[in-house]
């Protein structure tokens, strides 16, 4: 029957479709805002609370601990709750750590927010890429994905561009940290919203439950090939080299070149945050912010790159080695440090654009879960280890030099690893670099 015939809104138009892909994109909007709220206001978080840069970074630790415990008990709460519980329950998790966040007296207190909130937060992102699956299996997949994430990512944008104002506006940084709890609670009302049309459209279309993703299966990872583990030591190297970098940079671009936290504005709040926005290259935070600003509008475009002419080993090799010179010139120079973000921009584009799609193409269909979990635990472990030894390194020796020889060499690492990559792909047939119009 024709979709015409039974309204513009019916659950089969693709009018419904994209309604329903705003309101799961906007599921981990507030999840996306709270990750990076401490990076934003780690300068005035180590004042008032008297943390340490290494206190800043073993808050990102505790998150990526609590990601690696639940991506083996995540698939298995999916499969018992189904899509719609499944993402309540992170979404409220979520909503629950960035409270305790936003309440925290103590360090200690911070800490149990951070668990609680990595808990859910990196559950609602499996979640959420099982449901968009479910409503574009077979129809624009690819665009839905990429708009899903441009819109998750306008939360991290936002955060580094609006928190440090909401506090300094405010005169107080926990009205910053109750922001970020409000965009989190702004994040369930949309999961709200998710539900009802979800639910509506499996009674009208009889959909299938998606499959929850990211499961561990144990006895699949002896069976994956060397292709694979290349592209997961490159996935911990590379997205070790940008978190962990991105958790303190702010703080380096304030002491070391002196940004500003705000843009000197005034008038009301909100012509301050367009003045933030418009002038965002001339802020600490606004300059931590282009890695992100990067990838956001041009992952889409990144992905149909990759899918056109395939060459993802290869795009893996220069992404890497457009990580190096950049951190090593912002560690070892006093240059005007935005070319060096674009060029991390850069390379946060390329990499995880080429390395994701990579996965399903050098692992057998039915290891695909296993594959992905294992790869997000690893991942998590560096991202657990590195934001530590980041902000331990600046408290011991000073200066940021030495944390960003770290990163340049985790970029010499990956770079290592993408050229291995390379050479098993072409062992193997050659199935990374082959493109659309190329035989797999």
């Amino acid at each position: 029957m024709a979709t015409d015939n039974l309204g513009a809104f019916h659950p089969s138009s693709r009018l419904y479709r994209f309604t329903i892909l705003l309101f799961i994109s906007l599921l981990v909007f507030g999840s996306y805002f709270a990750y990076d709220s401490i990076g934003a206001l780690e300068t005035t978080l180590m004042k008032e609370l008297h943390l340490q840069r290494s206190d800043i970074g073993n808050l990102y630790t505790a998150y990526s601990v609590a990601a690696i415990g639940i991506v083996f008990f995540g698939g298995m709460l999916y499969d018992k709750l189904g899509p719609r519980r499944a993402s309540l329950l992170f979404s409220l998790l979520v909503f629950l750590g960035a409270v305790m966040v936003a309440m925290a007296k103590s360090k200690w207190m911070l800490f149990g927010g951070r668990l609680v909130f990595g808990a859910g937060s990196e559950s609602l992102i499996v979640v959420q890429s099982a449901i968009i699956a479910r409503w574009f299996k077979g129809k624009e997949i690819a665009m839905a994905f990429g708009i899903a994430l441009t819109i998750s990512r306008v939360g991290t944008l936002f955060s580094f561009n609006i928190e440090e104002l909401i506090a300094t506006y405010s005169g107080n940084y926990r009205t910053a940290l109750w922001a970020a709890a409000g965009f989190c609670l702004f994040s369930v009302l949309c999961n709200l919203v998710f539900n009802l049309m979800d639910r509506h459209g499996e009674r009208v279309l009889a959909l299938s439950k998606p499959d929850a993703g990211d499961k561990i299966v144990f006895s699949d990872i002896r069976k994956f090939s060397s292709s694979y583990w290349f592209v997961v030591l490159l996935c911990v190297t590379f997205y070790s080299a940008i978190f962990p970098f991105t958790a303190l940079a702010t703080d380096m671009f304030h002491e070391k070149w002196a940004l500003p936290l705000v843009s000197a504005s005034s008038g009301s709040f909100l012509s301050q945050v367009f003045f933030n926005f418009t002038h965002m290259f001339t802020t600490a935070p606004g300059v931590t912010s282009i890695v992100i600003a990067a990838s956001m509008i041009f992952a889409p475009f990144a992905g149909d790159l990759v899918d056109r002419i395939g060459k993802r080993a290869s795009l893996m090799v220069l992404g890497s080695l457009i990580l190096i010179p950049a951190h090593l010139l912002m560690g070892l120079t006093r240059w005007n440090p935005i070319p060096m973000m674009v060029m991390l921009g850069a390379a946060f584009v390329l990499v995880p654009a080429a390395m994701w799609p990579s996965v399903p193409l050098v692992v057998d269909e039915k290891r695909v879960g296993t594959a992905f979990g294992l790869m997000t635990a690893i991942q998590n472990l560096g991202l657990g280890l590195f934001p530590f030894l980041n902000g331990k390194l600046r408290d011991v020796t000073g200066t940021y030099t030495p944390t960003q020889v770290m990163f340049a060499s985790l970029g010499v690492a990956g770079l290592i690893f993408a050229f291995l990559l390379l050479r098993s792909d072409k062992r193997h047939g050659g199935v990374l670099e082959a493109g659309r119009s190329k035989p797999s």
